[in-house]
């Protein structure tokens, strides 16, 4: 080992500074490996700066001793991102193995030059913690710039190039920084936009050399191209492709442009055979895929053997808690490689530099005539520029800074504006006039490190899964402690001192490109129990519920007041009735929101008292709603008082009609008022899926089961009335899309199903709307009034009623005839299923009418009576123009028009009163990522299921819906492999060529998601309760 004496003058030394030895980046906290006795050799290895540096090792040692030696003169603590390249005799380009020796790698030292350069290119630059690290990786990016490796436009390349020089000389001087372009290469046509860089570097005054190499970080992170090295490939047609590896996994390139990437939780296997580099992903469990392999064609097998290596430790790097151990030596045989990814992981990285204090010494930045750090500078954060968090807004923050929620500056934490910490995504930092963005990497929630499967990395072994370990957690923008001892010094930010924002253009150009470790850095510190996510799912619809409530309370009794259109008895009424349920519903979801944030914000809860568990909370606050229970048995009162004021003053109709079509109300008003009764069996089945998951040991089970118990009693209790008005309430928003109707709602009528079907009559097969109601049939067709309500044409009394399949007789499939008393109509439905649907329900409306003592009730007019119930009368004469409205969209239509008697006309489908049941009990609200099909970004939205439709907010806390998604129609999958959707829980909706991703954030949410929206897009063909008549 070379003595002090004789080793050539640190960067430190240089300055004057006291020696130091630094830290080995293998062995954390020691000094680098005595060398093995032996002739000393001569090895010359070029810096980043392009210095170059001589340093002498035994001609037995390992790799590893050079890499520590040069770490040392560094005095670099994160030297694990960093390693040594060389070319050997072929001109391949090769990476120095740390555990093999050296001059076995080595053949011609004396005409060999080691290139010192960045090997592996974390997501996100504030995970380096070392203002010397990033000084480095600033470095490196100026040379992939300067070579044209990093492609990118033009703009992106002025602005990092600006940075460059403003790290260099300063701040901009006209006649300084153009004699400085003239003098220095930047990019390879730095002449075409010399204008541009001069006119960005302007805007740069006062960015100290830190402040400038975190903005040129900042940017570079976001291009396609950052860290990425290409391996020329074909694919199995002969196409000409390359290969790269990153963070998330593998990539694929043509040219410079990504067109597939195969993510590490995907890949089951990396190995190559010859020439052939394949990639075993992993099979579909949802669609019993098998396992898929793609091959790739290299140049040799050289080739390929480098890649798989490269590969090798990017997983390991990026994906494992801890060093790979060695696999045992074979006694007798070996197969496969013996390779190995060999130093600490980033996360060990993270860990070391987290909980250790090391002593900064300064360096010297060789291309750079300001100085950087003082050398009282120790704390090792200081370097974080202030702007990443504190004076970007929040649109042009840096993603890291806004998915934290707060800042570490100066060794303390300054909260920035953001979502509730409950949320399981994060915003997503927006280009302006681009879509938000997908994180490039997902992993299971499931927590813990795992070592290395010795197949997933074995070209030769065979097959076999592996438990992908979590990605290392940010520490930078974190919960993690900070320790300053000392002042600020010139590599930081002055204190109070706002920088310039980020608003150039390059946010429209890159803004697409974001890392997904961000996010998901943070979504692994949140619980992964079953019961956290269940306890979540009532948290979100808990605001959701909160939201409703407050149409009734803040929207419409403001409006009602102003008007005065409602006589002061119902106003009196809804506001007596619902106003303690709001109150009361407000502090319960307060409540939940700290439960939560204590559940998954302290790791060491179990310390402070027991915060994981809900059913405490469920318990205390259902016994408190049975108290008021007397307010809930009103609401069925206020939805017929209401109903009544409307019918008897027109002033009151039309103010309720106007409040429909306010944003606020995306329901139909009446839906609101039953939102209470509707939320007793949300909590019935929450507490039922908590039961069903604990074990009866389990300290919150008792909690949960008593609570069951309580909630089963009340809903038991209202579940008549509740049935009561789910079907008044249908029949009360039926009356609003027909025409020709004089009252729908009377005692004894249910309503049982509508849809559509295809009557025959002498003009051949026309679209109808068929209602079937207890006592009656009615078919329909799309009119052409403002408020495109549905004209009767007929009417067919049950009483009496037969039905025949007359598919053969007509030879129209799926027909069946329908024989009354009075006339025989042939219809069709679209499908068999439609059909069969049909015909139980309409055989299970007849046996009500006859069993009914009530007498029949003519739903018509008595003009459309006498005019419309004849096959070949007028009721079948439509205009051109009629026929050509009923094709128009749904986009197109006003008021009411996307109601689910409009949506089942346009989508062709049905819908009963069991699906509408089964859709109340269904209702979910949380945070979801989604992408549509021809977009590379996913936007993070707020999204309500509810009445068979996707209600889509920006947050929780917004008012109204951007937008809707009616799901009736949709079919729901998971992506197959050919979409390459790389990410986990993520479904799929499709209807024709419309085509949408969703994305949860665990697997729990996912099938509950999957299993809500199934429920909408699958009509139920249950039989009704053989009791429902009783109820009327």
């Amino acid at each position: 080992m070379v003595e002090p004496a004789d080793r050539p003058s640190t960067a430190g030394q240089r300055l004057g500074a006291p020696e130091s030895f630094g830290v080995s980046t293998l062995e954390p906290g020691l000094r680098p490996p005595v060398q093995p006795p032996g002739r000393l050799v001569s090895i010359r290895v070029q810096m980043l700066d392009d210095t170059q540096e001589v340093f002498q090792i035994s001609q037995r040692s390992v790799g590893k001793v050079l890499f520590d030696l040069v770490c040392v003169h560094l005095n670099l603590t994160e030297g694990d991102y960093f390693g040594l390249e060389y070319q050997d005799h072929r001109k391949m380009t090769l990476w120095l193995d740390l555990l093999k020796p050296t001059m076995k790698q080595i053949r011609r030292p004396k005409n060999t030059i080691l290139r010192f350069v960045v090997k592996f290119f974390p997501p996100d630059h504030t995970q380096l913690l070392e203002e010397l690290t990033r000084y480095l990786f600033a470095l490196q990016i100026k040379r992939d710039l300067a070579c044209g490796r990093l492609i990118c436009n033009d703009t992106s390349a002025a602005l990092m190039v600006s940075h460059i020089i403003q790290s260099e000389i300063g701040d901009f001087d006209e006649t300084q920084s153009w004699q400085h372009l003239l003098h220095n290469k930047y990019l390879p046509d730095q002449d075409a936009i010399r204008d541009k860089i001069t006119e960005c570097h302007r805007s740069h005054v006062g960015h100290t050399p830190a402040e400038s190499d975190y903005q040129l970080l900042e940017i570079a992170r976001r291009l396609e191209m950052y860290g990425v090295r290409l391996h020329p490939a074909k694919d199995r047609e002969g196409t000409k492709l390359s290969l790269a590896v990153a963070h998330t996994g593998v990539l694929v390139f043509q040219g410079y442009t990504r067109i597939n990437a195969f993510n590490w939780s995907k890949v089951r296997k990396l190995s190559f055979k010859r020439k052939r580099f394949l990639i075993k992903l992993r099979g579909d469990p949802a669609q019993n895929a098998h396992h898929d392999t793609l091959e790739f064609a290299m140049a040799s097998r050289d080739c390929c053997k480098i890649f798989w290596k490269i590969c090798v430790e990017y997983h390991a790097f990026f994906r494992l808690f801890e060093e790979p151990k060695p696999k045992p030596k074979p006694i007798l045989f070996t197969r496969g490689s013996s390779f190995r990814f060999s130093g600490r992981t980033q996360k060990q990285i993270i860990d070391y530099v987290k909980d250790t204090e090391v002593k900064k010494v300064p360096f010297e930045r060789k291309h750079s005539k300001v100085l950087s750090m003082s050398p009282q500078t120790s704390s090792f954060r200081l370097q974080v520029p202030k702007e990443s968090a504190m004076s970007v807004p929040v649109a042009d923050q840096p993603d890291s800074a806004r998915q934290g929620h707060q800042a570490v500056v100066n060794g303390s934490e300054v909260p920035t504006v953001g979502t509730s910490s409950t949320n399981g995504f994060h915003d997503t930092a927006t280009a302006p006039g681009s879509d938000p963005t997908q994180p490039r990497q997902n992993h299971h929630g499931n927590g813990g490190g795992s070592a290395p499967d010795a197949h997933f990395l074995n070209p030769e072994s065979p097959a076999s899964d592996e438990s992908p370990a979590e990605s290392p957690q940010v520490v930078v923008n974190g919960n993690g402690s900070v320790h300053d001892n000392g002042g600020p010094g010139l590599g930081q930010s002055p204190e109070m001192r706002l920088l310039s924002p980020l608003t150039s253009p390059l946010l429209n150009d890159a803004g697409c490109i974001r890392n997904e470790d961000e996010e998901e850095a943070r979504r692994k510190k949140f619980p992964t129990d079953k019961a956290y996510f269940i306890a979540k799912e009532l948290l979100t619809t808990e605001r959701t519920y909160l939201k409703d409530l407050q149409v009734i309370t803040e929207s419409f009794d403001g409006l009602a007041g102003k008007e005065e259109a409602f006589p002061d008895s119902v106003l009196n009424l809804i506001s007596t009735s619902y106003e303690p349920v709001h109150k009361f519903h407000q502090g319960f979801l307060k409540e939940v929101e700290q439960r939560l944030a204590q559940w998954e914000g302290r790791s060491n809860a179990h310390i402070k008292g027991d915060y994981q568990r809900i059913g405490d909370i469920l318990l205390k606050n259902i016994q408190g709603l049975r108290q008021l229970t007397v307010h809930l048995q009103k609401h069925s009162e206020c939805l017929v008082e209401l109903e009544r004021a409307c019918r008897s003053n027109r002033k009151a109709e039309t103010l309720c009609r106007d409040f429909e079509q306010q944003r606020v109300c995306y329901l139909p008003f009446n839906i609101f008022l039953l939102r209470p009764l509707h939320r007793l069996l949300h909590y019935k089945l929450i507490l039922e899926r908590l039961c069903k998951h604990y074990p009866p040991t389990h300290d919150d089970f008792r909690d949960c089961r008593a609570a069951l118990a309580d909630i089963s009693e009340m809903v038991l209790q209202l579940q008549g009335a509740m049935m009561k008005m789910e079907n008044f309430q249908k029949l009360l928003e039926l009356r609003k899309d027909l025409t020709g109707i004089d009252i729908l709602a009377i005692p004894g009528r249910e309503f049982i199903r509508l849809g559509c079907l295809s009557k025959l009559s002498g003009k051949g097969l026309q679209q109808r709307m068929f209602f079937l109601f207890s006592d009656s049939l009615v078919y329909t067709s799309r009119g052409m009034t403002p408020s495109n309500q549905f004209k009767v044409h007929g009417q067919l009394l049950l009483y009496g009623m037969t039905i025949r399949e007359s598919e053969e007789e007509w030879g129209v499939p799926h027909s069946f005839t329908l024989f009354g008393q009075r006339q025989s109509v042939v219809v069709a439905a679209s499908c068999a299923s439609e059909m069969e649907r049909w015909v139980e329900d309409i055989r299970m409306a007849i046996d009500l009418a006859e069993q009914s003592s009530s007498t029949n009730t003519d739903l018509l007019t008595s003009s459309l009576s006498d005019n419309k119930l004849s096959e070949d009368g007028g009721a079948e004469l439509e205009s051109e123009e009629e026929l050509c409205g009923s094709r128009s969209s749904l986009e197109r239509q006003g008021h009411r028009g996307n109601t689910t008697v409009h949506v089942c006309w346009h989508r062709n489908t049905s819908v009963s009163m069991v699906d509408f049941s089964v859709a109340v009990e269904n209702q979910l609200s949380g945070n979801l990522l989604r992408k549509f099909k021809n977009s590379n970004g996913w936007q993070k939205l707020w999204v309500v299921f509810t009445n068979f439709s996707l209600f889509f907010y920006k947050s929780h806390q917004d008012e109204y819906p951007l937008a809707s998604l009616p799901l009736l129609g949709y079919s729901v999958t998971v992506p197959s492999e050919s979409e390459n959707i790389h990410k986990d829980y993520v479904f799929k909706l499709h209807f024709k060529s419309h085509v949408y991703y969703f994305r949860s954030e665990s697997e729990y949410t996912f099938e509950r998601w999957m299993e809500v929206i199934r429920s909408a897009t699958c009509s139920a063909s249950r039989t009704l309760p053989s009791n429902r008549k009783d109820l009327y």
